[in-house]
């Protein structure tokens, strides 16, 4: 009984082991095709070194896994360039592809916690077949953007270069949109969401030296390290001057017994939570008031319509209200 346990040709322990080689082989083959392509969408040359980084493996594990894709047809090599062709490329977009879909799935219908998203992805990317990435595509309503502000690419197109500029780029003073955020090194990433940053965040930058750079985003002050601020993307918002960002205003500003209405929710509010906040009624033209604080100053307690609800700071912070207190009937 033992033995037939361990060698069951389809079920056994022994057959189980050979499937979880097989796919941590393709995974790595797979891996390096969709550092080839990111690299070459952003205009870089990939190369030995480059890949051995990316997939924290030797550069002698590196040399036999090209030697691996050139041997199935996947790439070939143009004057000591490697280049993907046709069916590498395909397979690559793909790989992306299913990736940044899974992330969106995870951020919109999910709980996941927003650390979690790329990890899971980057397992989930390997698995999912196209027919199944076209029908998650249609599920979640054709997004063109995944939640850290990558685009998405359609199955028959191509893969765009990551968007806009660093944050490190911009002038002081300059209203930007925070277009992106790189997820990796997940040990830079995590900082930057420690932070509350996300994309569709409206900021300008007040202070810019050597040991920080130092801006205002969506209703706060925030300070990172160069090297940080070199993982977020912006682009610039030429109908907007830094007085308008200034003078935003957002719930978590309101003081007790303060009264407005509510204008909009931030862009970076997404997924369960913007349809949480929509379902409790923060929607456009809505009056909010402070009920109550709690003794140490969060949550606080907000009468929506009748309706008392408690907020965190993090949550009142994503709902954009007019910077006009109403009085009290």
């Amino acid at each position: 009984m033992a033995l037939a346990a361990v060698a069951w040709p389809r079920y056994g322990l022994a057959a189980q082991w050979r499937q979880s080689q097989g796919l941590a082989r393709r995974t790595r083959r797979e891996d390096a095709i969709k550092h080839i392509l990111k690299s070459d969408a952003n205009g870089r040359t990939a190369t030995l070194d480059s890949i051995a980084g990316a997939l924290q493996i030797t550069t002698g594990a590196a040399a036999d896994l090209l030697k691996e894709l050139d041997d199935r047809g996947l790439l070939t090599f143009e004057g000591g360039r490697m280049r993907l062709n046709s069916t590498g490329r395909e397979l690559g977009l793909h790989i992306v592809r299913a990736h940044r879909l899974w992330e969106s799935y995870l951020a919109e219908q999910t709980g996941v916690a927003e650390m979690e998203w790329h990890h899971r992805a980057e397992k989930q990317e390997h698995l999912l077949t196209p027919q199944e990435a076209d029908v998650l595509a249609a599920r979640l309503g054709y997004p063109t953007r995944d939640p850290h502000g990558d685009v998405i690419p359609s199955a028959d197109g191509t893969l765009e270069g990551d968007p806009g500029c660093s944050l490190n780029s911009v002038g002081l003073g300059t209203p930007v949109l925070i277009t992106h955020l790189e997820d990796e090194p997940e040990t830079v990433y995590r900082q930057l969401v420690a932070q509350g940053l996300r994309p569709g965040m409206r900021a300008f930058v007040i202070e810019k030296s050597a040991p920080r750079i130092r801006f205002w985003a969506d209703g706060n002050e925030h300070v990172l390290a160069p090297v940080l601020a070199e993982n977020v993307s912006i682009q610039p918002l030429p109908e907007f001057r830094t007085q308008d960002l200034v003078e935003e205003e957002f719930l978590s500003g309101l003081k007790p017994g303060g009264r407005t209405w509510v204008v909009g929710l931030s862009p970076a509010c997404r997924g369960p939570e913007r349809r949480r906040l929509l379902d409790l009624g923060f929607v456009p033209g809505t009056f909010v008031e402070v009920e109550m604080v709690s003794p140490g100053g969060d949550p606080t307690a907000y009468r929506v319509r009748g309706t008392v609800i408690a907020l965190r700071r993090e949550q009142t912070g994503l709902i954009r209200v007019s910077s006009r207190e109403v009085a009290a009937a």
